[in-house]
């Protein structure tokens, strides 16, 4: 079943998750738009952990760990 999920381009935000630009928010629901058609289920947390990696604020290692570590949960 599709679920939508809550994005404010004006206010730059995905699910309450505040983005500094229209350009990493868009890419970033574009992205999560395209996983939760295969089942992802996004929560304020991994979305904040997708936005943090994207921006540069962890690295890809780090990336790896949140998500062994099921840190968007």
């Amino acid at each position: 079943m599709y679920a939508t999920i809550e994005i404010d381009r004006d206010n730059l935000t995905i699910m309450g998750v505040k983005f500094t630009d229209l350009k990493t928010l868009e890419g970033v629901a574009n992205a999560l738009g395209s996983n939760m058609f295969e089942g992802f289920e996004p929560t304020q947390k991994g979305i904040e952990i997708i936005r943090d990696y994207v921006t540069g604020k962890i690295s890809l290692s780090e990336l790896v760990v949140a998500a062994k570590q099921k840190a968007y949960v």
